[in-house]
């Protein structure tokens, strides 16, 4: 008979999941940065990868207060959106839509990330992580910021340059 999991294996198993997300995201931003072409896209790009840094080793203080090895779990929604990422890198290149396409794959992580966050800041406190909650809630912020000056960013210049005939 297979053993019940519980709320905390399935907090474990999301804590890897996002844990291999961050490090996935960490070696992409490198490559998106580069890839931009507005200077505003590139520093944002660069600002999150340290950010990104940085929720990594929150992630494994939080896998230290449950007494768990830091480890990563392949995360198919991430391998699948860095993809799409990709793919607009690829087909989109010197095109006046490239930072658009960029930017929306990017927001496209931080939807993901916040949705994981929150529902992990939540068992977090269910369970009696109080280290963890402040953490993960540190994180989120952190994710909540960057997809607003994402949206920002986007709406003032990124999109306006989309529309344009020839790439900036």
């Amino acid at each position: 008979m297979a053993k019940m999991k519980k709320l905390e294996d399935l907090f474990h198993d999301t804590l890897k999941d996002v844990y291999f997300a961050e490090r996935k995201i960490l070696a992409t931003l490198p490559k998106m940065a580069k890839a931009a072409q507005h200077e505003g896209l590139k520093a944002a790009f660069t600002k999150h990868r340290g950010e990104t840094e940085g929720q990594i080793v929150r992630l494994e203080q939080v896998f230290a207060e449950i007494e768990r090895k830091p480890q990563g779990k392949t995360c198919e929604a991430i391998l699948g959106i860095t993809k799409e990422g990709q793919e607009v890198m690829d087909d989109y290149e010197d095109m006046p839509a490239h930072d658009a396409g960029l930017l929306a794959a990017a927001q496209a992580v931080e939807h993901y990330e916040m949705s994981r966050y929150g529902t992990l800041c939540a068992w977090a406190e269910e369970l009696g992580y109080t280290k963890s909650v402040k953490l993960l809630q540190k994180t989120l912020d952190e994710e909540r910021a960057t997809d607003a000056a994402l949206t920002k960013l986007a709406k003032a210049v990124i999109n306006v340059d989309a529309e344009r005939d020839e790439a900036a």
